[in-house]
């Protein structure tokens, strides 16, 4: 959620006198003012304010050619006719809803089958409104779990600096002291002896990260869990794993089987996905499940009877639409296991297919390779001095394309990189326009003095 604060600099508008443009009254039409600080005295047409509101829309850029975000940009015409027909449904009115809160039931079923549930009757789990959502519901679970112990120190959490910042909003809203784990020359996230150089007896949990958002890569699940396990063995700290899996929970699965990073591993505890990354739904929807109920403590469940029955919910949010959830299952009914193989395949062919082709341009070097997530991450080579990442960021925006350039963070803000997030949808052929437009403007970067951008306009990371 962004923050918005101050009065917009802009004049109140008006709309035109066309009578030609805006409605079917036009005298109203000719009237229209879009309010900026405070509600018209009469209402106007739907097609009226439907109009006012689309133009305005069209200054956001195209959210296809959106390389910055993880978030499904494209959904079959079938699935938005469905969310269009769930959208007046409150996905907390169970007993109003019941056949919505089955849906919710099997998608919870399927991805517990998916990441391999020791025992499917036992799991606990639900949607959320996203990854952010459901990370705050396991870090609460964790912090719970621990509080039971009996320890008097302060609570912390050990996670790379990677993770994604939802992370250390948890930490400050719930008064868990963050333990980051800083980068160091060309290790970018955690590995398991950082992990366990962290940890002590007031550690609530170890976050993996299936996929980091810097740069695409699985952290090392398996051998986090091996050295926690080595680390129990010695001084009797039963420190468990969450595993975020906010975009590689729907990855791996499917493309990487032979990976073990998920409930295999009984040190796992919980993990959670984004429904609208490479779950290939809309946003917004998440998803969490915890292994047992010894995981999801049952006084951080409330069960409410006021709706029309005595219904269990653990979440923050109370109403939401169930539009979401029923896409969710469309989309598992549509495509099966062997469609999101195909799917999910097709994304990481296109995205190694064009990193390669961005290596081979010349001035780029690339820090990974769409192997794992159907992310990569790229910089300039060392002689490069007459532009950065910022500068090509930038020239891209120019023909539409949304590339992020950011900078590292500790200990690695020397390094500045773009990010391409490549999506159901973006396809080998919007791929190689990408290739051909970047080298378009190598010339012309080549040939300034230094690079253009300042610290002031340079941008941040962008999940």
């Amino acid at each position: 959620m962004v923050l918005h604060s101050g009065q917009s600099r802009r004049p109140e508008s008006r709309g035109g006198s066309n009578p030609f443009f805006g409605g079917t009254d036009p005298a109203l039409a000719a009237s229209v003012s879009p309010p900026h600080k405070r509600l018209a005295d009469q209402p106007v047409p739907p097609d009226t304010a439907l109009q006012v509101v689309r133009d305005e829309l069209m200054l956001d850029g195209n959210a296809r050619l959106n390389l910055a975000t993880f978030v499904t940009t494209w959904m079959e015409p079938q699935a938005g006719q469905l969310m269009a027909e769930c959208v007046d449904k409150n996905m907390i009115d169970k007993d109003e809803y019941p056949q919505t809160a089955e849906l919710e039931r099997r998608c919870v079923n399927i991805l517990a089958d998916l990441w391999h549930a020791p025992d499917p009757s036992a799991i606990m789990g639900c949607s959320t409104t996203g990854s952010s959502e459901a990370c705050m519901l396991a870090g609460m679970a964790l912090k719970r779990r621990w509080a039971k112990l009996g320890r008097t120190g302060k609570p912390n959490l050990v996670m790379g600096v990677n993770v994604q910042v939802c992370w250390e909003k948890f930490c400050e809203y719930w008064e868990v002291e963050p333990r980051l784990v800083p980068m160091e020359g060309d290790r970018f996230h955690l590995t398991p002896e950082q992990a366990v150089e962290h940890c002590d007896e007031n550690t609530i949990g170890v976050v993996a990260i299936l996929g980091s958002t810097f740069d695409g890569s699985y952290e090392p699940v398996a051998e986090i869990v091996a050295a926690l396990d080595e680390l129990q063995e010695r001084t009797g700290w039963n420190i468990p794993v969450h595993v975020d899996g906010a975009s590689g929970a729907m990855i791996a699965p499917f493309l990487d089987p032979e990976l073990v990073w998920d409930f295999r591993l009984p040190r796992v505890a919980s993990i959670n996905t984004s429904g609208h990354k490479y779950g290939l739904v809309y946003p917004g929807v998440g998803w969490v499940i915890w292994r047992d109920q010894e995981a999801l403590p049952s006084e951080l469940v409330f069960n409410v009877n006021y709706l029309g029955g005595e219904m269990p919910t653990f979440a923050l949010n109370f109403s939401r639409p169930g539009a979401e959830v029923a896409a969710q299952y469309y989309t598992f009914v549509r495509l099966g296991r062997e469609g999101f193989r195909v799917v999910q395949q097709a994304s990481r062919d296109v995205a190694m297919d064009l990193a390669q082709r961005i290596a081979q341009l010349g001035p780029f070097e690339l820090l990974t390779k769409g192997d794992q997530l159907p992310v990569f991450a790229f910089t300039t080579k060392p002689d490069v001095q007459a532009f950065d990442v910022f500068d090509v960021s930038r020239r891209l925006r120019e023909r539409g394309w949304l590339v992020p350039a950011y900078t590292f963070p500790a200990n690695r803000t020397d390094l500045a990189v773009l990010r391409v997030v490549c999506r159901n949808g973006f396809t080998h052929d919007l791929a190689a326009l990408l290739c051909e437009h970047i080298e378009h403007y190598l010339p012309e970067l080549a040939a300034q003095s230094g690079p253009r951008h300042s610290p002031a306009t340079s941008t941040s990371f962008h999940h």
